[in-house]
């Protein structure tokens, strides 16, 4: 870890900035590969880890522009293979504020809206091919695959650009030189279809091995059997005959990452079904509370995840 510290930044190199969705959509996600090579990062970092990018300038107090750390999507090896060139997904933060409400002594107070646009995700999605870009980093030592990773199964649970660290994983798993045999199943939770992450990747690895299995949840859609849309933990349960035996293997490891309120619902969902003893640890001070009453508050103090849950939440 810290190969690169913040205070130390070193330049490197965009080789690729693409769009991640297909069609239209409301957010604007694309896949950033910097090249690396010749500084101390090559060779040095792993997938489910982050890196520092240090835009340029300086913030609203004049003062430089501090590191923002963003998860690595390449697999260990590389886009490239040879680990020179690591890669993001960055989505481009667009949001309507109220300057009154944020900033009471703020010139502009009477106005009942801004569009604040994020400072660095904007930057880093604007750079092109040839530019250079100050990174740091890599971060992260829990958020990782096991050094044997043919002796577990693996529940992969994202939404939005949590996706990120599970495409480089996915990579280290199935595009070794020996495939590996574990079971690897994905479920992608999003707003709408034209949100999905590398949908076209997924699914072509689903074809490729049968090992495989890639789930997508779509929340603001009616699903094509009539369903309403729902969440993952609402996908999970309704489709609880296709992860009820993953749950229950001793080998399984769940990994989410994304927005925190995933947390919650799946939490609750392990614990109802009975599922959740290898993966939760409960404070004997909330053990008689039923899981249908537990809420975001209560499981950040009371609800921990044990050694077979990796979470990366925000």
């Amino acid at each position: 870890m810290h190969l690169v510290p913040p205070t130390e930044p070193v330049v490197g190199r965009v080789v690729e900035n693409t769009p991640c969705t297909r069609g239209k959509s409301a957010s604007f996600v694309r896949h950033i590969s910097i090249d690396v090579g010749g500084t101390a990062l090559e060779g040095g970092f792993r997938a489910g880890q982050a890196f520092g990018v240090v835009p340029p300038g300086t913030d609203s107090k004049g003062r430089p522009a501090k590191v923002r750390l963003y998860s690595i999507s390449a697999p260990s090896n590389g886009e490239d293979g040879a680990g020179k060139v690591l890669s993001t997904t960055c989505k481009r933060v667009l949001e309507e504020i109220d300057m009154k409400g944020t900033d009471p002594d703020h010139p502009d107070r009477e106005l009942k809206h801004q569009l604040f646009t994020g400072s660095c995700s904007n930057y880093l999605c604007n750079l092109q091919e040839g530019d250079e870009v100050m990174v740091t980093g890599p971060a992260g030592k829990r958020f990782l695959l096991p050094e044997e990773p043919e002796r577990h199964d693996y529940l992969l649970l994202a939404t939005g650009t949590g996706i990120a660290p599970f495409r480089g994983m996915i990579k280290d798993l199935l595009e070794a030189p020996t495939p590996s045999k574990s079971d690897v199943h994905l479920v992608m939770g999003v707003p709408y279809t034209t949100d999905l992450l590398y949908d076209d990747f997924f699914r072509d690895l689903a074809s490729s091995f049968p090992n495989f299995h890639y789930h997508t949840v779509v929340s603001r859609e009616i699903q094509p059997d009539g369903e309403p849309g729902g969440y993952i933990h609402h996908y999970l349960d309704r489709q609880i005959h296709l992860h009820e035996d993953l749950l229950s293997r001793d080998r399984t490891l769940v990994y989410m990452c994304g927005l925190a309120g995933m947390q919650l619902g799946v939490f609750k969902m392990m614990a109802e079904r009975g599922l959740g003893d290898a993966y939760l640890k409960v404070k004997p001070d909330y053990a008689e509370v039923a899981p249908a009453e537990w809420d975001s508050h209560s499981i950040r103090k009371y609800v921990r995840p044990t050694h077979r849950c990796m979470l990366e939440v925000y």
